[in-house]
């Protein structure tokens, strides 16, 4: 053999030891896809199986019937439903402003030196257990809201004539709008660190233009920034959304797990991850437990349904951006 075969010889032995890397790569990355998609598939067939009872003896009136008496074995989630959707909304009209309002302050306006702690500060809200979130709304948040915010925001509120009927009702600290509170605290972390960061993945350039042409702070943030990386931001709405839909202890402490159909943002009520928290051990019949399943699948659709939308609107702003191509 000539010398001059030796590299080749170790090229080849390297093109297919890259080869055979790759191959082994693809395996694993198909394993893994496959892996997850049996688990999902697992746990699609679980829901439908379980509550396949509970759909069969009450149809499409499951959806829409408010009436809950495990007494009887007559069960609708449409209570628990609304309870998730009311509570998720109030979540979101209190969290997001406030995440936009804190992401605002730390790149364009906190000094350079307190970036770091104060970012630190807010994502460690979200390592904070959501029992702790429950404990301190019960013991701490409830009292106050009794004695002092629902009567100011019946005062202020109430007299009004679209709004005001939001804020009536009796006024006991636990419903609704604590739930939803504690749940824009929950989810702020979550929102705020990525409005952070896609802010932060602004062109300097963007934003020293529009500085130069006499924008103000705010002017750049909402007509530069903004339009720039509105994907990342509906992607963080998307994610707080989901981790509010899906929370379970903190709302069960604070929402007053009540069967009833709010009128109200001060009513307690109860949301679809709670009731099954709170009833599961209880259910003493195959009916009431089918039904308890049913809840679950209901609370599957409502997450895929709005990751879907949410995924939609994320691409319909990617084509926006990419002029439409």
């Amino acid at each position: 053999m000539a010398l001059t075969d030796v590299p080749d010889l170790t090229r080849l032995r390297r093109i297919r030891q890259a080869a055979i890397g790759d191959g082994a790569f693809r395996v694993i990355t198909w394993a893994s896809m496959a892996l997850v998609l049996l688990v999902l598939g697992g746990v699609i067939v679980v829901l439908v199986q379980g509550a396949a009872p509970a759909l069969k003896l009450f149809g499409f009136d499951f959806l829409i019937t408010a009436k809950w008496n495990p007494v009887t074995d007559q069960y609708g989630a449409l209570v628990p439903l609304v309870g998730t959707l009311v509570t998720s909304a109030v979540a979101l009209a209190i969290g997001v402003p406030c995440s936009f309002a804190v992401a605002f302050f730390l790149t364009e306006l906190c000094p350079y030196r307190l970036r770091a702690p104060l970012s630190i500060a807010i994502e460690l809200l979200a390592a904070i257990p959501s029992i702790i979130y429950g404990i301190w709304g019960l013991f701490v948040a409830a009292p106050l809201f009794q004695s002092h915010v629902e009567p100011a925001l019946a005062d202020w509120l109430g007299p009004l004539p679209i709004i005001g009927a939001l804020f009536s009702g009796p006024q006991i600290g636990i419903g609704i709008l604590l739930a939803g509170l504690i749940l824009a605290l929950m989810i702020l972390p979550f929102i705020t660190a990525v409005m952070r960061d896609v802010f932060e993945s602004v062109p300097t350039v963007l934003r020293e233009s529009a500085y130069g042409l006499g924008a103000t702070r705010w002017e750049v943030v909402w007509k530069v920034v903004l339009p720039y990386c509105r994907t990342g931001v509906v992607g963080a709405i998307m994610l707080g959304l989901g981790r509010a839909l899906g929370e379970t202890m903190a709302v069960t402490f604070v929402i007053g797990n009540s069967h009833r159909l709010p009128t109200s943002l001060f009513d307690p009520a109860t949301t679809i991850s709670a009731a099954l928290a709170n009833e599961f051990t209880e259910a003493v019949s195959d009916t009431y437990t089918s039904a308890l399943v049913a809840l679950g699948l209901v609370l599957f659709l409502l997450t895929f349904v709005v990751l879907a939308v949410g995924r939609r609107l994320l691409l319909r702003a990617e084509r926006a951006k990419s002029g439409g191509r």
